[in-house]
């Protein structure tokens, strides 16, 4: 792995004008936002900080971004669609570093033993999930405790677009008909208990997985190293593989879910450099991949030695590339979307139970949506 210090002492030598220090945060994410905005308001706030994609937002409506979209326009064509990340409205903060689409993993070799393709359109899939469940395996798994990222990011791959700043209101649509297709497709592979119900992070789901009687999951690419390291040293070792996800009824599309970038912070003197920097240190394709990062800029990235046998030889990474020129570029985040995880997660979880329904969560999405926006007194379209 190369370590970030080691690219920045890189640039450094090969720009004597443009000095970059690199500061590590050792504390939780949050604890560093907040960090962030205490030396901002002190005066002696970083030039530069990683942001996840949802806090971006958030950070632009506290004003503590710089507008950079003077700079960061040249760079477009440098990046997958995670670019629309770092806009807010039309302004742009900075650069995307790294992206989460949603892919399909699946276990080959189990999908052989069924008979059944991996699927490539919702219809396809839920087939492939009743032949599945019908021998006692599960090639998908609905995750509450993911609602929030993982079931927006679907929506996304249908081509929905949940938040759109307009005539200086936010346009909220988050319970939308493509969130709708989404909905539809859970609820019938729910009710036909074709699929199981497993918390993401619960120890559950790694046992199904280890036991063989999960063969597939809808996830982000950040999972791929996850995978492995959770089936390591199990019967599953050169049997799994990566697809794209099924078609939403939008096409060649997928959703993003997790991520972060690097952002021009409010007070930053030399904001020109700073992206000039930022682009560099971005573009660092076999350096961030060393990290385990799917990056967010274009170019080839070679999979990792142990990754590929996991999968069984597979280019992986070239298959995550897809995914990253397939994010949909119409999805962004609003300001406090951190505030709509509690209300999704509940009703997922009540969907999952049987209590509730699928549908619900993007109820429950539009209702939190609103209300953060308006408790953060900005200003929501009707």
């Amino acid at each position: 792995m190369t370590k970030v210090n080691d690219i920045v002492d890189r640039w450094n030598t090969e720009n004597p004008n443009i000095h970059v220090t690199a500061t590590k945060f050792d504390g939780a994410a949050q604890e560093m936002i907040k960090k962030v905005e205490t030396d901002i308001n002190a005066g002696a706030g970083p030039c530069l900080a990683q942001l996840g994609y949802s806090e971006v937002p958030e950070l632009f409506v506290k004003g503590l971004t710089e507008d950079v979209t003077e700079y960061a326009t040249q760079y477009e064509s440098n990046y997958s669609g995670a670019f629309n990340m770092m806009k807010v409205g039309e302004t742009i903060v900075g650069l995307p570093q790294d992206t989460g689409p949603l892919v399909y993993f699946y276990n080959k070799a189990a999908f052989e033993e069924l008979g059944i393709e991996v699927p490539t359109t919702l219809e396809e899939f839920q087939t492939a999930a009743a032949t599945a469940a019908a021998a006692g395996k599960y090639i998908a798994t609905f995750q509450p405790d993911e609602a929030q990222y993982w079931l927006s990011a679907q929506s996304a791959a249908a081509g929905g677009s949940w938040y759109n700043f307009v005539n200086d209101e936010w346009k909220v649509d988050a319970n939308s008909d493509a969130s709708a297709v989404v909905a539809d497709f859970w609820q019938k592979m729910l009710d036909d208990k074709t699929v199981s119900v497993l918390e993401r992070w619960g120890d559950a789901f790694g046992k199904s997985l280890t036991d063989g009687e999960l063969i597939g999951t809808i996830g982000a690419a950040w999972e791929t190293p996850l995978l492995v390291d959770t089936m390591a040293g199990t019967d599953n070792d050169g049997k799994w593989a990566v697809a794209q996800l099924p078609d939403f009824g939008a096409g060649a599309l997928t959703g993003p879910d997790g991520g972060s970038g690097v952002a021009v912070m409010k007070g930053c003197e030399h904001p020109e450099q700073a992206m000039e920097f930022n682009n560099w240190f971005n573009t660092q394709i076999d350096d961030l991949v060393s990290q385990g990062l799917v990056i967010a800029a274009k170019g080839e990235m070679t999979t990792p030695e142990n990754i590929s046998a996991f999968y069984g030889g597979q280019d992986v990474f070239a298959e995550l590339a897809t995914a990253n020129a397939n994010l949909s570029a119409d999805f962004a985040y609003m300001p406090f979307f951190s505030a709509v995880g509690p209300s999704m997660v509940e009703a997922a979880a009540a969907a999952g139970s049987g209590s509730g329904t699928v549908a619900d969560v993007y109820t429950a999405a539009q209702d939190a949506s609103i209300k953060a926006l308006t408790d953060g007194n900005l200003p929501v379209a009707e």
